[in-house]
């Protein structure tokens, strides 16, 4: 089993930044794919940003290129969501999610086996 929990969401103003941290449990995070993915209300949760085992390749939703950066630290069992130049439609609650899939661009839900309980992002206008 794989412990994961975000922090670091809040309010802010459009334009404006934050980081998303999620920390997970154990001592085999280096095997996992880690993922973020968002849920706004009434919507469906859909794909933020993946990185693979070593943090070499990365991969975004078109809505968050060039405004997201994903990274990991494996030393500290954490991977981070920097988000700058916030939307209001980047509203939404983040999920930090880990995944067994051997491949390394899993966008799909399915493929992640655990997941955090979420924290709420709100973007003011």
């Amino acid at each position: 089993q794989v412990h994961l929990v975000e922090s670091g969401g809040g309010l802010v103003q459009a334009g404006g930044s934050l980081r998303l941290s999620c920390a997970a449990s154990g001592r085999t995070f280096g095997m996992y794919v880690m993922g973020w993915f968002r849920q706004a209300p009434g919507k469906e949760r859909e794909f933020v940003a993946v990185i693979d085992w070593n943090g070499g390749s990365l991969d975004y939703a078109d809505s968050v290129k060039g405004r997201f950066s994903i990274s990991r630290d494996d030393a500290k069992n954490t991977v981070y969501l920097q988000m700058n130049s916030l939307k209001p439609e980047d509203t939404a609650v983040y999920y930090c999610a880990a995944s067994k899939s051997q491949r390394w661009r899993a966008t799909m839900s399915y493929e992640y086996d655990y997941w955090g309980q979420g924290t709420q992002v709100t973007v003011s206008s």
